[in-house]
């Protein structure tokens, strides 16, 4: 009896661990986050609302951290309304992304993600440039399979100093 129950944990236990995907497979998966990503910041560049909520899973439990302080966008409906009011702000955004970093979980469902870019842009026909920018986050698998934003902030770099002589 007592092998049994022990054959029977085994089997249990062997049947309840997730396989993690082949290197192809993490490979092509990678690819695709690298896509979403691009595509996500070509439409910010171009204005394009559709293809920015494309880039993000649209339910209530997602958020976004902007640079501001008091910018703590919970949920698409708030993300939504920070992306319109910044495209009645802005114009002529070009943002160029280097240092990216992507990871994926061990059962190829989630993901996340840091890069560094440059955010140049016109306000009140004053051409601005932030440079140094970091933006990282959280990407899920949504249930059609394809790779979803869920968790997004955006900081600038503060120039501490401290420490450096």
């Amino acid at each position: 009896m007592k092998k049994i129950i022990t054959l029977l944990a085994i089997v249990l236990v062997a049947a309840s661990c997730n396989e993690c995907p082949n290197e192809l497979s993490i490979k092509n998966e990678k690819a695709a986050i690298e896509d979403l990503l691009e595509q996500y910041v070509i439409a910010i560049e171009n204005e394009d609302l559709q293809k920015v909520e494309n880039s993000w899973s649209t339910n209530d439990s997602i958020m976004m951290f902007g640079t501001d302080s008091d910018e703590k966008l919970l949920g698409w409906d708030k993300i939504r309304k920070a992306y319109l009011n910044q495209f009645n702000l802005i114009s002529d955004t070009y943002i160029s992304v280097y240092d990216q970093f992507i990871r994926i979980n061990c059962t190829g469902n989630t993901a996340w993600f840091s890069e560094s870019m440059n955010y140049n842009f016109i306000y009140d026909s004053v051409a601005h440039s932030f440079e140094g920018i970091r933006f990282t986050g959280v990407i899920e698998k949504d249930e059609n399979n394809g790779w979803k934003l869920v968790q997004g902030h955006l900081s600038v770099p503060a120039h501490v100093n401290i420490g450096k002589q």
